[in-house]
């Protein structure tokens, strides 16, 4: 009789990388026990699950100060900005150097697209919250960069102005949302 030879055994791996490459192809092969078959399938899911768990503390540990800012300080940073009269302050906002910002166009080049823009950078230590968030002109946002030493002068030279008259305001404002709102106090007289 021949001794039997006992199968080698695979040590795990070192790192989840490694342990995804050598998954099996195909959920056809054949293994000695029905527990061995039922921890391959399960494998892959607890390992997302433990890189989903690694992942969240990460972002909640490591980065306390996020580059981008949240979605409140956004909204609240755009309830700050300056309201047009006569057009819907939900809509509609002036940037600090006079631009018209429309709220649907966020970080295009148009002269009607805005940025929410950290005040001191944030290469500079700038922190993402309100304090330091203003609604700027995109194509402004774009040539400041991170330098903090341009005058409101230089800032309104690099501005990208248009002439939007309160008709086409109205058509932009039908296409993007459907219908046209005004402010409650247009402004226009009153008739007693």
């Amino acid at each position: 009789m021949r001794p039997s030879k006992e199968p080698k055994r695979r040590s795990p791996p070192s790192s989840p990388l490694k342990d995804r490459t050598t998954a099996p192809s195909s959920g056809f092969e054949r293994s000695s026990s029905p527990k061995s078959r039922a921890s391959l399938l399960t494998s892959p899911v607890s390992l997302l699950n433990r890189d989903l768990e690694e992942l969240q503390e990460l972002a909640t540990s490591s980065n306390t100060n996020p580059r981008i800012f949240p979605y409140s300080v956004k909204q609240q940073c755009w309830e700050k900005a300056e309201k047009i009269r006569g057009r819907d302050p939900d809509r509609w906002r002036r940037d600090p150097l006079g631009n018209t910002g429309f709220r649907k166009l966020v970080g295009c080049p148009g002269c009607l697209c805005h940025d929410y823009d950290h005040i001191v950078p944030y290469s500079k230590g700038g922190q993402s919250t309100l304090d330091n968030c203003q609604v700027l002109q995109a194509t402004v946002n774009r040539s400041k960069g991170n330098r903090t030493e341009f005058s409101r002068a230089e800032l309104i030279q690099k501005s990208s102005y248009c002439r939007v008259a309160g008709r086409d305001m109205d058509l932009i404002e039908l296409s993007a949302y459907g219908n046209v709102r005004h402010a409650p106090d247009s402004g226009g007289c009153r008739i007693q």
